[in-house]
């Protein structure tokens, strides 16, 4: 279960964020919908953000698919997907998106005896489970993978997420680079056809499923199963060597990333080389208008997202989650500063900007 001190912090009446009386001319309240992936972040920035600024936020861990259908239809004030939009979705929708936080999306297993980062998983393996290939933990392969466990006779229960999820679309990107079996039968998305398995919502639902059936083998995001205390598996990275999910190795997996030249920050961090890379790393995005048709909120939400960059990185790392590089950071802001407008054309950032100018 998640930690209860961030669930109590997002319901149905929003997350209070108390503050600051400068800030009264502003919105004071802005509401967001989607990934489950950044939700133990966010909550925690705005917990103590609370402390610093007048504003209410309410979000809903509801699955980037719900985010991105809410910001869309303009029910939010901002969407959040760790699955990000080809530029061209982002033109056809008027967004603009930004990447937030980092990490990584880790299998967790259920298996009597073995312990976080005692089972080894190769790439073809791992596919091969979520294939329905794979029956039992004691198949051949997976005992030549790790030689002196003990591996048992039980059955293979594969849980995946039953609700369109950017955990997924990275899960089900990995699988597909690895796997040319699951990129010609399965693909990638946000929601799949599973060949097999049960399915839980969010990583809430997953993880009990888990948890709960012995021989389970599901995927959650790495900040989750930190704070579940789940057993996770090593995988076989891209340069061939078995890693465990920290900081050092989503790190390391994000430290090519070449923001500076993905258009509309398009970026996917899977598979990507590096003897240390942690093979299933991924972004969490958040997508706000173009136009923003109250400039006083679209600000607010820009506020947040700063004080989130700018002061939110020790509470990030506390979670599991990779803090964005300072220069990234100041390109997004860049491209608030150029691309965000108010219904009457003006500008949203510098923060301290003030309406009709």
């Amino acid at each position: 279960m998640i930690d209860p001190r961030f669930r109590r912090l997002v319901v149905a009446a929003g997350v209070m964020l108390m503050g600051k009386a400068a800030l009264a001319a502003d919105a004071n309240t802005i509401s967001g919908a989607g990934a489950t992936f950044p939700y133990p972040v966010y909550a925690k920035w705005a917990d103590t953000y609370a402390r610093e600024a007048h504003v209410k936020l309410n979000y809903q861990a509801i699955g980037s698919g719900g985010g991105i259908k809410q910001i869309t239809e303009g029910t939010v004030d901002f969407g959040a997907s760790d699955a990000p939009l080809k530029p061209e979705e982002l033109d056809k929708a008027g967004l603009v998106q930004f990447p937030v936080v980092m990490g990584g999306v880790v299998p967790v297993i259920n298996l009597a005896g073995i312990k976080a980062g005692e089972l080894k998983l190769t790439p073809d393996v791992l596919a091969d489970i979520f294939l329905g290939k794979v029956k039992k933990w004691n198949d051949p392969r997976l005992v030549q993978n790790n030689p002196g466990l003990k591996l048992p006779e039980t059955a293979v229960t594969v849980v995946h997420r039953s609700d369109g999820s950017g955990t997924t679309w990275i899960f089900t990107n990995y699988l597909a680079k690895v796997s040319p079996e699951w990129s010609k039968s399965v693909g990638a998305d946000k929601s799949v056809a599973w060949p097999t398995g049960v399915g839980g919502k969010g990583n809430q639902g997953v993880a009990s499923y888990v948890q709960r059936i012995s021989g389970a083998i599901g995927y959650v995001e790495s900040a989750y199963a930190t704070q579940s205390h789940m057993a996770h598996a090593k995988l076989k990275n891209h340069d061939g060597n078995f890693v465990d999910p920290t900081d050092d190795s989503v790190q390391a997996a994000a430290r090519g990333a070449d923001w500076t030249h993905a258009r509309g920050f398009y970026m996917v961090l899977t598979d990507q080389p590096g003897a240390a890379s942690w093979p299933i790393t991924g972004a969490s995005f958040v997508l706000v208008h173009r136009q923003q048709k109250d400039a006083d909120t679209g600000r607010a939400v820009l506020r947040f997202f700063d004080w989130g960059y700018r002061n939110g990185g020790a509470a990030a790392r506390e979670l599991g989650y990779i803090s964005m590089p300072t220069a990234v950071v100041d390109q997004v802001e860049k491209t608030w500063e150029k691309d965000l407008k108010g219904s009457r054309g003006e500008r949203l950032w510098p923060g301290n900007m003030q309406a009709g100018k």
